[in-house]
């Protein structure tokens, strides 16, 4: 098992996390963490060495643009250590800027069976939200809870982690590690506890409640042979606060508002990059499953007057309620 990030797309990090056959050594979740990392230079703009584990680019400068490369020999693996209101934590994935400590972190946690205990996972994920946004309350901070979509049914392949079997039927899944019904219904453990995260997230101000998350999501992975690694559809509903598909983007606009249109005299620290589109990572066949941010020349290069706007997806989080949490 590599010991250092990484580059890990989606949809490889799914399917090791459904089919490594052991969890002592965290490996099942580990590629999960390394594409977020990955993900948040690629698409975020965060600088590597910001970014802790390191993923594996560098960045240099050519005139005014910025040319992200893959650099595996300067990756790291290890976890971030941030001091909490009340302990401290060791989080996945941190953003660290330099004279303003972590600014923006993610949690990743993965659950393989055992359903009925998702109620412990609910509290941890309080608990680590309140003790960080006491010490760092502007600190954005999400939360990426993903769980093996186990079917009823005989045990699929790549299963050494469902140890127990149903009690009247032999090579079946036990029904506490059951996430998907007979009838194609996701079960009530885990709806619940979706819903109840729905109820964590959506913190957009550094004076809310500090047990509120950024964002949160929770994905089911698919383990049935043939669908290794894919998104169960249809859960969570694409319309719900805890839709994996306006995660990023939702933690995005929130560090964006506090700070660097929240901080214009520090916007030089904390703005996030764009990377020139002939960057030399951007043709390694990796790169596919990524959206890079590109832009052409510096950011905010017209910005020193005031006479940089705020975009309209900030002015949307500005002026506009929140939509209903769709359950």
């Amino acid at each position: 098992m590599p010991s250092t990030c990484g580059w890990a797309d989606l949809k490889s990090a799914c399917r090791d996390f459904v089919t490594t056959t052991g969890t002592q050594s965290g490996w099942h979740i580990k590629q999960l963490h390394y594409y977020v990392a990955c993900r948040l230079v690629i698409e975020g703009g965060f600088l590597p060495e910001h970014t802790t584990p390191r993923p594996p680019f560098s960045v240099t400068r050519k005139r005014k643009q910025l040319l992200l490369a893959y650099t595996p020999e300067i990756a790291t693996g290890s976890e971030a250590t941030v001091f909490g209101g009340l302990k401290t934590k060791s989080i996945d994935v941190v953003i660290n800027l330099p004279a303003l400590g972590p600014c923006f972190a993610v949690s990743v946690k993965g659950t393989l069976n055992a359903y009925r205990n998702l109620t412990n996972r609910l509290e941890e994920a309080v608990g680590d939200c309140t003790n960080i946004h006491i010490a760092y309350p502007s600190l954005v901070f999400g939360f990426l809870h993903v769980l093996r979509a186990n079917r009823a049914g005989p045990k699929p392949p790549h299963s050494l982690c469902l140890k127990k079997e149903h009690p009247k039927r032999a090579g079946h899944v036990a029904p506490e590690d059951v996430a998907v019904a007979d009838n194609g219904e996701i079960v009530s453990n885990i709806f619940k506890y979706a819903a109840a995260v729905s109820r964590l997230s959506g913190r957009k101000d550094l004076r809310n409640d500090v047990s509120r998350y950024e964002a949160a999501s929770v994905m089911l992975i698919e383990a049935e042979a043939g669908k290794e690694g894919e998104f169960f559809t249809g859960f969570p509903d694409p319309r719900s606060s805890i839709a994996f598909d306006s995660f990023f983007a939702t933690l995005y606009n929130q560090y964006d508002l506090r700070f660097v249109y929240g901080a214009p005299d520090l916007k030089y620290q904390t703005r996030r990059m764009e990377w020139d589109a002939e960057s030399p990572a951007f043709s390694n066949p990796l790169a596919a499953g990524f959206s890079a941010r590109i832009g052409v020349e510096e950011q905010l290069s017209s910005d020193e007057e005031g006479t940089n706007p705020v975009p309209p997806t900030l002015v949307h989080l500005i002026e506009e309620p929140s939509p209903p949490i769709a359950e």
